[in-house]
């Protein structure tokens, strides 16, 4: 159980780390300051892979622990908990209460970036569509066209 615990500690800081970058990537997207984007990607992207090797540690170290209490391989955390004994099924139900938060968090954040990047997207796309000078409409769908300019006349004597 010991060996689990230190890894489950490892992968909690890992995740708080990807967090941390995807916060930091909405902050850069927000901020229009599109030079550190690729930097930032790339800290997030570097985070979620450190995070894939530990989860292959903690399935290791799962199946270990599960062997000391009777269980198959391969249990969920919530399977440790139940058979543990003290103090170890109080520390394993903490890992997996934080697992729990974090995870609903980094959902959320990965969330919030798609949306930046979409719209970014979007504003790239229609700035693009303006250079050639095409008047735009928008669809029901709300995604942007270009059609025929129709003239159009100012009357600038009033």
């Amino acid at each position: 159980m010991e060996k689990l615990t230190w890894v489950l500690w490892r992968e909690r800081e890992l995740l708080e780390g990807l967090l941390f970058r995807l916060e930091t990537e909405a902050l850069v997207m927000s901020s229009g300051r599109t030079r550190w984007l690729p930097a930032a990607a790339r800290d997030v992207e570097e985070a979620a892979q450190q995070v894939r090797e530990i989860e292959l540690l903690r399935a290791v170290a799962a199946d270990e622990a599960a062997a000391g209490v009777g269980l198959e391989p391969n249990p969920s955390l919530r399977a440790l908990v139940a058979a543990a004994d003290e103090p170890w099924a109080s520390i394993l139900a903490e890992h997996r209460e934080a697992f729990s938060t974090l995870s609903d968090e980094i959902v959320r954040a990965a969330s919030v970036n798609r949306g930046l990047i979409s719209a970014g997207l979007r504003a790239a796309h229609e700035t693009l569509l303006d250079l050639d000078g095409g008047a735009k409409t928008y669809t029901a769908a709300g995604s942007v066209t270009v059609g025929a300019g129709a003239p159009t006349f100012v009357d600038r004597s009033l």
